[in-house]
């Protein structure tokens, strides 16, 4: 046998040393549904989707397993915001006040803020976990619909360093504010909002986009949820995948001379594209109504009576 074949086993034995050692590292780092999720214990709501994702409610998730499991994994995850002209000042300084204090803490997290004019931080105190990162979002005035401009803009960001920052990425609106934890059980590829008014309505009647030329529709008898538009969350990959999916439907519904909304074509892309995880309304309440029996801890608030 001659050294270089000699060389090649050697290499060949190696790369195959290598190779189980990846995978039965992936083994030991992989987590299952039931080592953290425990769905009868809310047997008052809905806890699981037709496709087996799960909804999180409050008393279904054991924070510690997935705080030692993704504690292993060493994230960082990114939290995206946008607000424009005078409501960068009355809602953005209460959302990263209560982000700093309640998002993924004991976690790396770089906020990315989104804004169209200048925009002075807030004080925070400083903490090696937590970065700020502020980005001017430039005004096009010949797109009049602000969630396409914001969305664009995201996209831009994502692709050009996002992706290569974070793990995990959430974008959410500023007209909001972190009430409680609001943790890693959150985390997952696709992340989705239950909106919390049309979770308690019968699923005939939700508002989604029903013209058969747009983008957006879903048919009647069709639908799962309706999701809220106020957060997204995933890989930076699958959030660009949606931002690409949706500028290719608004582009489709301007040539059919039809202008749906955003939160319109996101629930059209969670109808094709299934969450891998529900946000209940927990996580998003809006206070224009008064909490039923079900929602027993409210993580993230904002009033749907005042708008960005």
């Amino acid at each position: 046998m001659n050294s270089k074949r000699m060389l090649l086993l050697v290499l060949f034995a190696f790369s195959l040393m290598l190779a189980e050692r990846y995978f039965r590292n992936r083994q030991v780092e992989e987590l299952r549904l039931s080592d953290w999720f425990h769905p009868r214990k809310r047997p008052d709501v809905i806890t699981k989707t037709d496709w087996l994702a799960p909804i999180l409610w409050e008393g279904t998730f054991d924070r510690r397993v997935l705080e030692k499991h993704y504690r292993r994994r060493n994230i960082t995850v990114g939290l995206a915001v946008f607000a424009t002209g005078r409501f960068a000042e009355e809602y953005l300084r209460p959302f990263l006040h209560s982000a700093n204090k309640h998002f993924m803490t004991g976690y790396r997290v770089i906020f990315y803020i989104m804004v169209d004019a200048f925009f002075k931080l807030p004080d925070i105190e400083p903490s090696p976990l937590r970065t700020f990162k502020l980005f001017k979002v430039a005004t096009e005035r010949w797109w009049l619909d602000g969630p396409l401009v914001h969305v664009k803009s995201l996209g831009e960001h994502i692709a050009s360093h996002i992706q290569d920052e974070v793990d995990l990425l959430f974008s959410m609106a500023a007209n909001q504010v972190f009430q409680n934890e609001f943790g890693v059980e959150t985390l997952g590829p696709l992340v989705a909002q239950l909106h919390a008014w049309w979770y308690f309505r019968n699923t005939k009647n939700f508002p989604y986009e029903r013209r058969p030329t747009s983008a957006a529709c879903i048919s009647f008898g069709q639908g799962d949820f309706y999701y809220g538009s106020l957060m997204v969350g995933g890989t930076p990959h699958n959030i660009l995948d949606f931002i690409k999916e949706y500028l290719n439907g608004v582009i489709h519904d301007i040539k059919n001379g039809l202008n749906s909304t955003y939160e319109k074509h996101l629930n059209k892309y969670f109808y094709l594209n299934k969450p891998t995880k529900l946000l209940s309304p927990e996580y998003s309440w809006d206070l224009a109504f008064s909490p039923p029996p079900q929602i027993q801890y409210v993580k993230v608030a904002h009033d749907s009576q005042r708008k960005l």
